[in-house]
């Protein structure tokens, strides 16, 4: 298979100190990733994008491929995941001479990833006419009675049309869940999200984003119900 994961791990985390490496459940959090992608037999490949020697280390010992250290310009705050995965592209073509036809960024803080949802997020990027596929997960409350908050402290519903809609009548809506994004890599431009683009929908108890410790601690209990 012609087939590269990309793992995109920085060093620096400010919410969660090291959050890339950090423990969860008996080993860094980044070996969940690799392990699955490796274990997947989706890849020919699998990488990760460090400007970190001791992340680089932890994915080579769990098994991942580490060709070339990250730039220092998309190392920083403002660096977006497109920009590096366009580097990485970018370097697997001029340092390493080798051109993937299809890739998959994975998030390293994605634990609750299942190789049976990479493998329908590959088949289906094959078997439709779409450019990516990323995993997604219905909102748990209907968004269609959200309400803003005003400056003077009051509240109006956003879509006051909905005010008395039942909750089964209204459309589910979903996001993204923040795992993993097969793409063609000759189609990408900015963005991992185009008009064909498409989904493999999540339940909730696979899904966390994890910016805080109290996420953290969510994450693990979501694992050990799961997975």
């Amino acid at each position: 298979m012609n087939n590269l994961a990309i793992i995109p791990a920085r060093g620096g985390s400010k919410r969660i100190p090291r959050k890339n490496i950090k423990d969860f459940l008996g080993k860094p959090i980044i070996a969940y990733s690799i392990e699955a992608a490796i274990n997947s037999n989706l890849f020919q490949e699998v990488m990760v994008s460090t400007d970190d020697e001791e992340i680089a280390e932890i994915a080579i010992k769990y098994g991942a491929k580490v060709p070339f250290m990250r730039s220092v310009e998309n190392s920083d705050d403002f660096s977006t995941t497109i920009d590096v995965i366009k580097e990485v592209l970018q370097n697997y073509t001029n340092k390493v001479y080798n051109n993937f036809q299809y890739a998959c960024c994975i998030y390293p803080t994605a634990p609750l990833i299942k190789i049976k949802h990479l493998n329908e997020g590959y088949n289906k990027l094959l078997s439709t006419d779409v450019n990516s596929v990323f995993s997604a997960v219905e909102f748990s409350y209907p968004i269609w009675r959200g309400l803003s908050l005003n400056v003077d402290g009051t509240s109006n519903m956003i879509w006051p049309e909905h005010l008395n809609a039942r909750s089964q009548d209204l459309p589910k809506v979903y996001h993204d869940a923040g795992q993993w994004y097969w793409f063609k890599t000759k189609e990408l431009n900015d963005s991992f999200f185009s008009d064909k683009s498409t989904i493999i929908k999540l339940e909730e108890n696979e899904v966390q984003d994890i910016d805080k410790i109290s996420d953290w601690i969510l994450a693990e209990l979501k694992y050990k119900i799961s997975c």
